[in-house]
């Protein structure tokens, strides 16, 4: 960007172009199945909200910075318990393992006492870690974005651990859950 003075705009990229064109529809479907080959790892974001423990499943988990330790998960709009996390101030990231599958796939639901018959203990901030997850990290909520039809969380990581040193992680992958081989 030659001759802007890039201190001048709040954005380090400099003003946003006067004359954009308008976005480019993109039918959902298509979109889904292109970003469908970029394999994630898969996370349950838990968190303890008036005494009652609350969880989604979400491969939209990344770590943003190190100093401070900041990680980012999107949740929907149309999550059911998104609000709770969000009123609990914090959550707990807990990264499954390729046994995990089923687990996952009942906290990708809506409905239902998902926390029936799982083991769990609370993490420093009361959020739920759950028992034998390959690692997990206990978060309070530093940020909130919009972002379309869903929310970006940024948390900031006060405590986290490793359960399975030796565990391999579940994947996403063109719509179906496989597994990592190193």
């Amino acid at each position: 960007m030659s001759g802007v003075d890039r201190e001048k705009f709040e954005d380090a990229l400099g003003p946003e172009p006067a004359d954009e064109e308008p976005a480019p529809t993109i039918e959902a479907a298509r979109f889904r199945q292109v970003l469908g080959h970029y394999p994630t790892g898969v996370t349950v974001i838990t968190a303890l909200e008036g005494g009652k423990p609350y969880g989604l499943a979400a491969n939209s988990f990344t770590s943003i910075s190190l100093d401070p330790p900041l990680v980012s998960f999107c949740a929907a709009h149309t999550s059911t318990t998104w609000p709770h996390i969000r009123e609990a101030g914090h959550f707990c990231v807990n990264v499954l393992g390729e046994d995990q599958e089923q687990l996952c796939r009942l906290f990708a639901v809506t409905g239902g006492d998902k926390f029936a018959g799982i083991g769990w203990k609370q993490a420093g901030t009361g959020a739920p870690i759950i028992e034998d997850v390959l690692a997990w990290l206990d978060c309070t909520i530093e940020a909130q974005h919009e972002a379309g039809d869903h929310v970006i969380v940024v948390g900031r990581v006060h405590e986290l651990g490793l359960a399975h040193h030796e565990g391999k992680p579940l994947v996403f992958f063109r719509g179906g859950y496989g597994r990592f081989e190193a």
